[in-house]
């Protein structure tokens, strides 16, 4: 049982400030964090995004709830910052070369492969997904992170093999991949929603690419 204190039943704290990765410099803080990511994706793959309760987060985690808010403010901040933490994974099992013959063909591809990995947990995924569409300027920091995975993974993809990841993200770059991820967060949501099948998401987000980078 995690200690109680005078946050128990509250699922948001006025302050919108986060333990980010630059704040966690010691190795005890960043264990915490990742057992608090950990504990949330496990709990979110079991029952979807009501069943992320800060409270269940934090008794999972076995960390005070007080400490949970103080590392994320709220459950939007909580989940967002899940969903980041899945990007990574999925762009870490994609293979370093692209398959495709032209920008559109490999960001369909990577594009493809994430939708995959994120339909194989329909919780998960619906958990991260509402999380992201509620978020409000609170999060901007939470989801700038997400858009930045977004912009390399696309940016990676368009320019195929002689991209440099380290490098800065040219505008038009940050343009394309803005409209791409819009467009295939919305698809991913009316897959969550039950408005759209798998593959018309794919073809959904395909058409989107198609028409942008002819």
């Amino acid at each position: 049982m995690i200690p109680r204190d005078s946050r128990d039943g509250v699922e948001t704290l006025g302050t919108t400030s986060t333990a980010t990765g630059e704040d966690l410099g010691s190795a005890a803080q960043r264990d915490r964090r990742r057992r608090i990511l950990e504990a949330t994706i496990a709990i979110a793959r079991r029952g979807g995004f009501d069943a992320v309760q800060m409270r269940a987060v934090a008794e999972q985690a076995e960390v005070a709830l007080g400490t949970l808010y103080r590392y994320f403010p709220s459950k939007i901040h909580l989940l967002v910052s899940a969903l980041s933490v899945q990007f990574e994974k999925n762009a870490g099992q994609l293979s370093r070369k692209v398959p495709g013959d032209t920008p559109a063909e490999r960001v369909s591809f990577v594009l493809r492969q994430n939708a995959r990995a994120l339909q194989k947990d329909p919780h998960l995924t619906e958990a991260l997904t509402r999380a992201f569409m509620f978020a409000d300027a609170s999060v901007a920091d939470e989801i700038h992170a997400v858009g930045m995975q977004m912009s390399q993974l696309i940016a990676s993809a368009l320019h195929g093999e002689g991209y440099d990841a380290d490098q800065e993200l040219g505008a038009d770059d940050i343009a394309i991949a803005r409209v791409i991820s819009d467009v295939w967060f919305g698809a991913l949501m009316s897959w969550v929603t039950g408005r759209a099948t798998a593959d018309e998401v794919s073809d959904h987000v395909d058409t989107a690419i198609r028409l942008l980078l002819r």
